[in-house]
C-alpha cells in the first residue's frame, strides 16, 4: 500500500468513527434539556431520571467527540501537509471558531453538570440550551471548512500560488449553507432514531416501560421532523452540486452519456469497464427536473470529462442510493410516527410498531457515512476542488501505514469504551424502577 491510499484510509476510517461521536455530542443535549423543562413543568421524577441519565450520555460523547477530533486535527497536519500549507490561511477562521465554540460548550457543560441545586433552576436549564447551539455552532463551522473544500473561494490562485485571501468569503463559501443544513438535519436524523431505537428496545423487552416511551418520543420527535425536513435539504444540495460539481453529480447517478431530459435511476449495479449501469430502474427525465428544475434540462455525462477527473463511479453512485434510500425509509417511518401520535393511539399498544423502530436505530447513521462517503470521494481526485489534488497534498514521508493501524486502534477501542459505557447507562437506567 502507498503512502496516498494509506493516507485516505486513515483520513477514512477516523471521520466514519468522529461523524458519530460528533453528531450525538451535538444532538443529545437537546434530548437533554427538553426532558429537563418538562422536569421543572411537572416535577415527575421520571423526567429528572432521564434529564440526568441522559447529561451522563452528553458528557460521554463529549469527551470522545473531543478525542478524536483532535486526533483528525493532527492528521490534517500529519497526512497532508501540501493541503496545509496553502489551505490553513485560508480556512484558518472556521477550525478557529469552532475552537470557541467547543471552549463554550465545554464551560456550559461544566456548569450543567455540577451545577444541580447550586445554581438558579432556570439558569442551570439554559446553560444545557448553550451546550447544545454551541455543539451545533461547532458542527456547522467544521462542515463550512469542508464546503470551502469542495467550492474553493476567498482567494486567487495565480501560478500555484494562493493571492489576496479573504477568510471571510473563505468561511461564507457557496457550498457551506446547504451542506451544514444537510449535514444538521441528517446529525438530528441518525441520532433521533438510533436513541429512539434502543429506547423501543426496551419497551419491547417491557423494561421501566414508562420512562422509556418518555424518552423514545422526545428522540423520535426530533428525528422524525429532521428526517421529514431532509428531503429539502438534499434538494437544495443536488441543485448545488449540479451546477459546481457535475461530475460528482453524474458520479452519484452513474451517468455516462450526456443527456437532455436525463432519466433517474434508482439502484442498478454499475459496470465501469462498458460504461454502463444494469438492472436500474429509470424515471424519465426525473435527474434533469431534480438538478436543474427543468424536465428537458442537458446532464452531462461522465464521458465528457477527463478521465483523470472522473472519481470512483461505483462508490459514489452506491453509497448515494443507501443515502437516498434509508433517508426515505426514516422519513416514512417519521411520518407514521407523528400519524400514531395524533390519529392511530393504538399502534403504541403493537409490538409491531416498537420492532420497526428497533429496526430502525442504526439506519441513520448508516445514510450518514454514506453521505459523507459521497460527499469525500465524489469530490475526488481532488483534495480542493479545481486546484489541488490529493496526490499532490499528500505527505511525502514513509511508513503511514504504520500511523494508519495506529489510528485504528484507538478510534475502534474508544467505540469499544464508549458501546461498554452506554450499555452500562442503559442498566442503570432500567434498574432505577425498583431501587
Amino acid at each position: 500500500m502507498d503512502n496516498l491510499d494509506a493516507a485516505r484510509l486513515q483520513m477514512a476510517f477516523t471521520l466514519i468513527f468522529h461523524i458519530v461521536f460528533a453528531c450525538i455530542g451535538m444532538v443529545m443535549p437537546f434530548f437533554m434539556v427538553v426532558s429537563h423543562r418538562k422536569w421543572l413543568k411537572t416535577r415527575n421524577p421520571i423526567y429528572l431520571t432521564l434529564t440526568k441519565s441522559w447529561q451522563k450520555g452528553v458528557a460521554i460523547f463529549f469527551v470522545t467527540g473531543a478525542v478524536s477530533g483532535t486526533a483528525l486535527s493532527f492528521e490534517l497536519g500529519l497526512l497532508w501537509p501540501g493541503f496545509m500549507e496553502h489551505a490553513g490561511p485560508i480556512i484558518g477562521m472556521p477550525f478557529s471558531l469552532e475552537g470557541a465554540a467547543f471552549f463554550v460548550e465545554a464551560i456550559a457543560l461544566g456548569f450543567y453538570l455540577y451545577g444541580w441545586n447550586k445554581i438558579p433552576e432556570k439558569f442551570h436549564w439554559f446553560t444545557g440550551i448553550i451546550v447544545g447551539l454551541a455543539g451545533v455552532a461547532s458542527g456547522i463551522l467544521v462542515v463550512s471548512a469542508n464546503g470551502w473544500m469542495n467550492a474553493p473561494s476567498g482567494f486567487n490562485f495565480v501560478n500555484g500560488e494562493f493571492l489576496n485571501v479573504d477568510p471571510i468569503k473563505a468561511l461564507l463559501n457557496p457550498a457551506w449553507f446547504t451542506q451544514a443544513l444537510h449535514m444538521t438535519l441528517a446529525a438530528f436524523t441518525a441520532t433521533g432514531f438510533a436513541v429512539a431505537g434502543i429506547h423501543a428496545f426496551q419497551i419491547l423487552k417491557k423494561r421501566n416501560v414508562e420512562l422509556h416511551k418518555k424518552a423514545f418520543k422526545i428522540a423520535i420527535t426530533f428525528g422524525a421532523i429532521a428526517a421529514i425536513l431532509q428531503p429539502i435539504s438534499g434538494d437544495l444540495s443536488a441543485k448545488d452540486i449540479a451546477e459546481r460539481q457535475p461530475v460528482k453529480l453524474a458520479a452519484m447517478e452513474a451517468h455516462y452519456e450526456t443527456t437532455k431530459g436525463a432519466p433517474l435511476y434508482i439502484g442498478g449495479i454499475v459496470d465501469t469497464d462498458n460504461k454502463e449501469v444494469n438492472y436500474k430502474i429509470e424515471i424519465p427525465k426525473a435527474l434533469s427536473f431534480l438538478a436543474f428544475g427543468d424536465f428537458n434540462a442537458v446532464v452531462k455525462g461522465l464521458n465528457d470529462f477527463p478521465e483523470d477527473e472522473i472519481p470512483n463511479v461505483a462508490i459514489t453512485h452506491y453509497a448515494f442510493q443507501i443515502m437516498v434510500g434509508l433517508g426515505t425509509i426514516l422519513a416514512l417511518a417519521g411520518v407514521l410516527f407523528f400519524i400514531g401520535m395524533y390519529k392511530k393511539k393504538n399502534w403504541f399498544a403493537k409490538s409491531k410498531f416498537w420492532l420497526l423502530f428497533v429496526l430502525l436505530a442504526p439506519a441513520g447513521f448508516i445514510a450518514l457515512e454514506a453521505g459523507w462517503i459521497v460527499t469525500e470521494v465524489g469530490r475526488q481526485p481532488w483534495i480542493i476542488h479545481g486546484v489541488m489534488k490529493t496526490k499532490d497534498a499528500v505527505t511525502p514521508v514513509p511508513g503511514i501505514i504504520v500511523s494508519f493501524y495506529m489510528y485504528l486502534c484507538l478510534y475502534v477501542t474508544l467505540a469499544i469504551a464508549v458501546s461498554w459505557l452506554m450499555i452500562r447507562q442503559i442498566k442503570a437506567l432500567n434498574l432505577k424502577e425498583v431501587s
